[in-house]
C-alpha cells in the first residue's frame, strides 16, 4: 500500500511539472525520484522569493533545451515554505534560491554556475560523461554537432599524439566553457579530411556566408589553443549573452533586438547577417556582437532607451569604455559610418546626466554627470565626493551628517558634493561598487583621487579633512579641533 501511494505522489509530481520540464519534488518523492535519476540540478526556492521569480524562467527554458541530452540531465526544484520543508532543513538551505547538484539521491557539489538558460545548460552539460565526447561514426557525429552550440573537435588517428593528449588536458580543465568530442574513427576523419588536428566547429545557427563555419587551429601549445578559441570562438557577430558577457572586448559595438534562436533562428539571423556585413570590414579593430534587448533592459537603460522596436538598437564602447549609440535608424550603411567614426575618434560619447541644478548654492553641491567637471575636478578647491543612491537607507543617514559637516567648512577652501550614482554616469576613474561610496580629491592632484573609509560621523570628516587639506584649514588646525575660542 505504502509503495501505491509513493507511485501516486510521483505520478502527481510529475503530471504537474511536465508542461516546464522540470520536476516539482517535495518530502515524500524527493529521494525516491532522484534515485532513477544520474545527474539532477535541484532549485531549492521560496514562491515570494524575487530572485527565485527571476530564475524560474531561465531555470523552465534550460530544463526545455537539455530534456533530450545524452547523457542525460534533470531539472528539479523544491518549494521551501511548502512540501518540501524538511528537505530544504537538510540539505541546510538557508538562503533562496540554492541550486545543488545531486548524484542519485546524493548531493554532489553546490551549484556555482550562471543564473540564466544556456548558461544553466553549459554548466550542467559540463558536469556527466567525460570532458570531451568520444564519436565513433559519421551518423554519431551528425547528430552531436546538431546543437545550438559552439564546438571545439579534436580528429586524432593516432590517440596517443602529444596534440591528442594536450586537447584532452585542456577539454578537461575548460569542461564547463567550451563544449569539446573527439575522434579516430577512420571514416569520421575520412569525411572531415583532418588528422592530428583540433578544430572550431560553429554552431549550424551561426553559418553564415561571411565566415568559415569551421576553423583549424594550427599551433601546439596550451597557451596557444587558450587564446586561439578566445579569438576565433564567437566568430564575426558573437551571440553575447549573461553567461557569456566578459568573451567581449572593447572597442565593442552590439546590436540590441529580439535575439531568440528557439522560437525564431530566422529572423534572429536576418538582422545579424547585416551587422556581419559590416563587422568583416574591421576584423582586428572592433568587435561586434548581438544581445536580446528583454536580457539587456539594464543596458538599454544606461543609454537612455526604454523600448526597442522592431528594427535593431546599436550601442558602443570604445577602448576607454565610453559609451556611444548610433541615433539614426539601423541600415547597413549607417551602421558602418557610425563605426568608421567611432574607430576615429569623431563621435560624442553618450552621457547620461540628470539636467544639471538650476540653483546650486546650498553647502552640499550636487554634481550630475554634465557638470562634473565643473563642481568636483576644476572648482579649485579640495573636495569630498559623495556617490549615492536614493533608495539607500546608509545614505539617507549620512545626508544629515553631510550637510552638518559642509556647513562647518563653509568658509574653507572646502567643497563638499553629491552625486546621484544610479541617474548620471559616473567617470571611470572612481570605482563605486556600493553605496555611498566617497572619494577624497585634493584640489592640486584631482587625477587620484583617494577612497575615504574612516568614519561617518561629523568629528570624523573634520578631523580627515582637517589633516588632509591642501592648505590648513582656517577654523580647524591639523588635528581637527576648532581654532575658535569663546570668550
Amino acid at each position: 500500500m505504502h509503495k501505491i501511494v509513493v507511485i501516486l505522489c510521483l505520478f502527481v509530481a510529475l503530471a504537474a511539472s511536465s508542461e516546464q520540464d522540470v520536476l516539482e519534488l517535495t518530502d515524500d518523492t524527493f529521494s525516491s525520484v532522484l534515485k532513477q535519476h544520474e545527474t539532477t540540478l535541484v532549485m531549492f526556492y521560496a514562491p515570494w522569493c524575487g530572485h527565485c521569480k527571476r530564475l524560474k524562467p531561465e531555470y523552465a527554458k534550460a530544463a526545455e533545451i537539455i530534456k533530450s541530452d545524452d547523457p542525460p540531465i534533470t531539472l528539479a526544484k523544491v518549494d521551501c515554505t511548502e512540501g518540501g520543508k524538511e528537505t530544504c532543513s537538510k540539505y541546510s538551505v538557508n538562503g533562496y534560491p540554492t541550486l545543488k547538484i545531486f548524484r542519485g539521491d546524493s548531493v554532489s557539489q553546490d551549484y556555482s554556475g550562471p543564473r540564466e538558460a544556456n548558461g544553466i545548460v553549459k554548466y550542467m552539460r559540463a558536469q556527466v560523461g567525460p570532458a570531451s565526447r568520444t564519436i565513433k561514426s559519421v551518423d554519431e557525429l551528425n547528430k552531436f554537432l546538431d546543437t545550438k552550440d559552439t564546438t571545439v573537435f579534436g580528429f586524432f588517428e593516432d590517440p596517443d599524439v602529444s596534440l591528442a593528449k594536450l586537447f584532452l588536458k585542456f577539454a578537461d580543465k575548460n569542461r564547463e566553457k567550451y563544449r569539446f568530442g573527439h575522434s579516430s574513427d577512420p571514416d569520421v576523419l575520412a569525411k572531415y579530411g583532418e588528422t592530428e588536428k583540433i578544430v572550431l566547429i560553429r554552431a549550424p545557427h551561426l553559418a553564415n556566408k561571411f565566415e568559415e563555419s569551421t576553423v583549424k587551429f594550427e599551433s601546439s601549445s596550451e597557451s596557444e589553443l587558450s587564446t586561439f578559441l578566445k579569438e576565433n570562438f564567437h566568430g564575426l557577430v558573437g551571440h553575447r549573452t549573461q553567461d557569456t558577457i566578459r568573451d567581449f572586448k572593447n572597442p565593442l559595438i552590439v546590436a540590441y533586438y529580439s535575439v531568440d534562436y528557439v522560437k525564431n533562428p530566422k529572423g534572429t539571423n536576418y538582422w545579424r547577417n547585416r551587422v556581419l556585413k559590416v563587422a568583416k570590414e574591421f576584423v582586428g579593430k572592433a568587435s561586434f556582437a548581438i544581445s536580446a534587448k528583454d536580457d539587456f533592459q539594464h543596458e538599454l537603460n544606461e543609454y537612455g532607451y526604454d523600448f526597442v522596436g522592431d528594427k535593431p538598437v546599436i550601442l558602443a564602447r570604445d577602448e576607454k569604455n565610453l559609451k556611444y549609440a548610433l541615433k539614426d535608424e539601423f541600415s547597413v550603411e549607417n551602421l558602418r559610418n557610425f563605426v568608421e567614426k567611432l574607430l576615429e575618434g569623431e563621435l560624442e560619447p553618450y552621457v547620461k546626466s540628470e539636467p544639471i541644478p538650476e540653483n546650486n548654492n546650498a553647502p552640499v553641491k550636487v554634481a550630475v554627470a554634465k557638470n562634473f567637471d565643473e563642481v568636483v575636478i576644476n572648482n579649485n578647491k579640495d573636495t569630498l565626493v559623495e556617490f549615492y543612491a536614493p533608495w539607500c537607507g546608509h545614505c539617507k543617514k549620512l545626508a544629515p551628517v553631510f550637510d552638518e559637516v559642509a556647513e562647518k567648512l563653509q568658509d574653507e577652501n572646502v567643497e563638499l558634493v553629491k552625486m546621484d550614482a544610479t541617474a548620471n554616469d559616473v567617470p571611470p576613474e572612481f570605482n563605486v561598487r556600493g553605496f555611498p561610496t566617497l572619494y577624497w580629491l585634493p584640489k592640486d592632484s584631482k587625477d587620484k583621487p583617494v577612497a575615504y573609509n574612516e568614519g561617518r560621523e561629523v568629528d570624523d570628516f573634520i578631523k580627515y579633512i582637517s589633516k588632509h587639506a591642501s592648505e590648513e584649514l582656517k577654523g580647524f588646525d591639523r588635528g581637527g579641533k576648532s581654532k575658535k575660542t569663546e570668550l
